[in-house]
């Protein structure tokens, strides 16, 4: 069966800026810096070579290319724009549809990450739920999420969140969902304290203003200097040590 949205779930953001993201994710310090924590930590858990993979809420399917390194990648995808992206690419199946209810059986899939996707979603524990109905008992999911409501900005408008997350609320979801968690931990840390001041000041005089996503083209020289901090979290991570602050949360879960 063809899965479907549910309803009050955005079947695409904004298609302008969808496909500014799709234009960044190869060389933005951002994207390019959560690339390198997830690649850390999945390396960290020694997958089996044979690993059947799920990227839920693949996006354009950039995530799926160094995940297909590990294993068989399958993504599943509701933006159509997206979707066509990610099949381009070539790296594994795209299925068109909702994270909702996903058309792969029970206890099929070994491995799953879902990269900034829940806080999107009218209902996380529903997706969460099904997440845990696909991978397999023993089976392990990766989920990042942005963290600290605090935090909201014109950013989290323009990308239609939901929310952010603190520890607490994950903990508490994932835990409903039935997964136990492995291990938690922020990243992007560095440049915590700027963007906490950046989105302070930005709620004091945005009176009036249209909303704007932090995901800018940043200039080239730039993009190096703050992919650094991510490039040494990574490392970090991987190792096994937990950030305790920083502007996204990962938690590793089965």
């Amino acid at each position: 069966m063809q899965p479907t949205a549910l309803a009050g779930v955005p079947t695409t953001m904004d298609e302008e800026y969808e496909l500014q993201t799709h234009r960044l994710e190869d060389f933005h310090w951002w994207y390019r810096g959560r690339r390198e924590v997830i690649d850390a930590v999945v390396r960290s858990l020694e997958l089996p070579s044979d690993a059947c993979i799920l990227d839920a809420g693949c996006g354009s399917g950039r995530n799926m290319v160094e995940l297909a390194r590990y294993g068989t990648v399958t993504g599943i995808e509701l933006a159509e724009a997206s979707v066509a992206r990610a099949r381009a690419r070539a790296v594994g199946e795209v299925v068109h549809g909702s994270v909702y209810e996903m058309p792969f059986e029970t206890a099929s899939i070994d491995f799953a990450v879902s990269l900034d996707v829940i806080e999107h979603l009218d209902d996380d524990l529903l997706a969460l739920r099904e997440l845990r109905r696909v991978v397999r008992p023993g089976g392990r999911a990766l989920v990042t999420v942005p963290a600290y409501p605090w935090l909201w900005s014109s950013h989290d408008h323009v990308n239609h969140h939901r929310r952010r997350y603190t520890r607490t609320m994950l903990d508490t979801v994932v835990a409903d969902a039935g997964w136990e968690m492995d291990r938690l931990t922020h990243f992007n840390s560095v440049l915590f304290p700027a963007a906490a001041i950046a989105r302070g000041l930005q709620r004091i005089g945005s009176s009036g203003r249209p909303p704007r996503s932090d995901l800018e083209r940043t200039p080239r020289p730039l993009n190096r200097i703050l992919s650094a901090p991510l490039s040494m979290e990574a490392r970090l991570i991987g190792r096994g040590r937990s950030i305790p602050v920083g502007l996204s949360l990962l938690v590793v879960l089965s």
